[in-house]
């Protein structure tokens, strides 16, 4: 039933965030046709209080707090943004990534999931270009990859946080991955990088 009830919150929201979009619809409606969604089962950052925040996590494309550009949104080129980081522990056997709409209207919403990030990797380029054996999980919007902000128009702007994970053994998942699935038990230290991003 809860399953049911996200799925339906998840519908809702795209429609009312995202009506200009020819694409991301679409890709929500394939998505609720075979299984319900598990969007709503976001783990982090709400419930990764135990792990030290010692990673430092920013972007050369905004400032912490900032405004994200048009450009890695639906309002643009939708595109991931440059991410680089420091401060991660030795003992570090993987990185994971998540970008969370902590405003969303339905409960926190995923828009990019990753896995399987080398310990030894210290940024990630723009345009969702990662390194080999990287995994991309499946976001809120029933797709897998990058979905970037996109809240609805004329409210007022929504926070979107970067969580990087720092995993004391690898976390065995695979491509397109459930929101909720990274093993948060397992991190050694996290950093985060919060930005707001609204549409007119």
């Amino acid at each position: 039933m809860k399953g049911r009830v996200a799925a339906i919150a998840g519908a809702l929201l795209l429609l009312a965030g995202c009506g200009g979009s020819s694409s991301k619809p679409s890709s929500t409606s394939s998505a609720s046709s075979s299984q319900p969604s598990p969007a709503r089962t976001v783990t982090t950052p709400i419930r990764v209080g135990s792990a030290p925040a010692s990673i430092t996590l920013s972007s050369p494309a905004f400032a912490a707090g900032g405004t994200i550009p048009s450009v890695y949104t639906c309002s643009g080129r939708d595109i991931s943004p440059p991410l680089r980081w420091s401060g991660v522990p030795s003992g570090t056997r993987e990185l994971a990534l998540e970008l969370i709409d902590a405003d969303a209207p339905g409960g926190p919403f995923l828009h990019w999931a990753l896995a399987h990030i080398p310990p030894s990797v210290r940024s990630l380029a723009a345009g969702e270009s990662v390194p080999p054996g990287t995994v991309a999980g499946s976001n809120s919007f029933g797709k897998i990859g990058y979905g970037g902000p996109c809240p609805p128009p004329g409210a007022k702007a929504h926070r979107y946080v970067f969580v990087l994970l720092a995993l004391r053994s690898p976390s065995g998942l695979s491509r397109g991955f459930g929101a909720g699935a990274l093993p948060v038990a397992r991190a050694l230290a996290i950093g985060r990088l919060q930005a707001t991003f609204g549409r007119p």
